[in-house]
């Protein structure tokens, strides 16, 4: 389910397109709707991270890759978003497909960042809320 479909929207601070997808921008955390096909680079994905750096201005954040769209990360890359996210505390993603959970394993052996999955957005939202307050304490 999108985020436009549910009560989470209202609470949306900022919205952005970008060449790779939408962005939901909250607080502390953004929720990511990629495009259907879409092959995220860390190059491709410099105008996100531009955008993440603008809302977030260094601080601790989380990220929801809602994937309602079927899209592929580039795994050779793996290590420089791992570099230059060094302020991402709370990784989610939301599949909802079997395929799109055996995918987040093999993406899950490159990424170093705390992630986990779920099938729905509420359920990511709140593992995220949850870690992000825990870090800051």
């Amino acid at each position: 389910m999108s985020i436009t479909e549910c009560n989470l929207y209202s609470k949306v601070k900022n919205f952005k397109t970008t060449q790779i997808g939408d962005l939901y921008f909250f607080e502390n955390y953004l929720i990511a709707e990629f495009y259907e096909g879409v092959h995220i680079s860390f190059d491709s994905f410099k105008e996100v991270k531009a955008l993440i750096d603008e809302h977030f201005k260094g601080k601790k954040f989380g990220f929801i890759g809602n994937r309602i769209n079927s899209y592929s990360l580039v795994l050779s890359d793996a290590q420089l978003f791992n570099d230059s996210l060094k302020n991402l505390m709370a990784y989610a993603t939301v599949t909802y497909t079997s395929i799109a959970e055996k995918v987040f394993d093999v993406e899950n052996h490159f990424f170093d960042f705390n992630k986990k999955n779920f099938t729905c957005l509420f359920e990511a939202t709140n593992w995220v809320r949850q870690t992000l307050e825990s870090k800051a304490a």
